[in-house]
């Protein structure tokens, strides 16, 4: 098959179950630092600006991840080779990534730690860059949800199975980045080793400039008003789980946060596993996007007005699942939605690059936004009222989009 061919071929299972083992390796990656090491080593490195450290950190590593992933994207679109266009960087990703978390186990500052979370987020992003371009890829529309259902539980799942390896596996900062490392690298192996790659001509390679990365939300409204949606849904994310580990600690009052942590990723976990693929299905089946990523705008702002109006520990039990089952159906259904608006098909990788934008600005913005709101603009029910408010926007919005229904 052509590189550039639209895919009307059905994928395989099997080749679904390498995907999301590869993708489990990226989010793992991502996922295990900022929710349990980074936190724990920046409250020792810097116990009385714990706060501002982490904020600075993960921002910063987030502001790589936006220059990153559209061009990593844009040059993977263009390779050529036997091995295909997407298999080198999600294998180099993967591995260089696995290289920077056994290398944050050596700084004693805060700059230092910056600097290693960004080299994990440079690598980490390059390999998500090919790998969100499997599915426009190989995947036909009509298989698109459920095949982004499945690829999305690696997301939440990274976090649960990268909180147990670091907090029951293993202890200790040094033995958690360690342990991450060593499955980032073993989960990255099995989609580029063992499945196929169609190799693009030198013919068919598109053309290079910073022109490449502007789209025109003129031309491409659907594609702009896709971008726009998936921002605020993930400022929302952003700004709803960047202190939770703190949140705990403070305003519930949990003695061991680290376990009421770990409890809440798996109740999260098991809402997002319900909802996820039976959503993608069903959206593919009645080919209706719009109004699911609506549902799930409504369903995870419920999430967030809980947790702003009563901080305590059943009602923070109650809105990770609400939360979960929510997210689950969004990240099925607008992953598949926004592959139907990518401007062209030899710019796959790159134009997804710039939907993933969408998902690391954010990180960058949340801290911004977060920090001051926590340590003096209202504390954590204006921090959740604020997510519930761009959630819910993200939601509405989604209505702009008019080529899908």
């Amino acid at each position: 098959m052509s590189a550039l061919a639209e895919p009307t071929t059905p994928v395989r299972g099997r080749w679904v179950a390498l995907l999301t083992l590869t993708n489990l390796a990226v989010w793992l990656g991502f996922f295990t630092p900022i929710q349990v090491l980074l936190p724990e080593q920046l409250a020792g490195i810097a116990p009385g600006g714990k706060e501002t450290a982490l904020a600075w950190v993960t921002g910063l590593g987030a502001l790589a991840a936006v220059v990153v992933n559209p061009l990593a994207g844009a040059l993977s679109d263009r390779t050529t080779g036997r091995f295909g266009r997407r298999h080198p960087w999600t294998l180099f990703g993967g591995l260089f990534g696995a290289l920077g978390l056994v290398l944050l186990t050596l700084p004693r500052t805060v700059a230092g730690v910056a600097v290693g979370w960004i080299f994990v987020q440079v690598c980490l992003n390059a390999m998500l860059a090919s790998l969100t371009a499997a599915v426009p890829d190989r995947v036909p529309v009509t298989q698109r949800g459920a095949v982004s259902g499945w690829i999305g539980i690696p997301q939440v799942l990274g976090v649960v199975l990268g909180t147990i390896l670091v907090t029951v596996v293993v202890s200790g900062v040094t033995a958690g980045y360690l342990a991450a490392a060593i499955a980032v690298a073993v989960l990255t192996l099995p989609f580029p080793l063992f499945t196929a790659d169609d190799p693009l001509a030198r013919d068919e390679r598109p053309p290079f400039s910073p022109r490449t990365f502007w789209i025109s939300p003129r031309r491409h409204p659907d594609f702009a008003w896709a971008f726009g949606t998936r921002f605020l849904v993930q400022l929302g994310n952003a700004l709803g789980t960047l202190y939770l580990l703190y949140f705990l600690t403070d305003a519930v009052g949990l003695a061991d946060p680290d376990t009421g942590l770990l409890i809440l990723i798996l109740v999260y976990t098991g809402g997002l596993m319900a909802t996820t693929v039976l959503a993608g299905r069903r959206s593919d089946r009645s080919g209706r996007r719009r109004s699911y990523v609506v549902t799930s705008g409504v369903v995870m702002t419920v999430a967030a007005v809980l947790l702003a109006v009563a901080p305590t520990w059943p009602v923070a039990v109650v809105a990770a699942a609400v939360l979960g089952g929510g997210y689950g159906i969004y990240l099925a259904v607008d992953a598949a939605l926004i592959t139907q608006v990518l401007p062209t098909a030899t710019g796959r990788a790159k134009d997804l690059g710039i939907i993933n934008i969408a998902n690391s600005a954010p990180q960058v913005l949340a801290p911004a936004l977060a920090g001051p709101i926590v340590t003096s603009l209202g504390g954590y029910p204006v921090l959740y009222g604020l997510t519930a408010v761009v959630t819910l926007l993200g939601g509405v919005f989604i209505y702009r989009v008019r080529s899908v229904a």
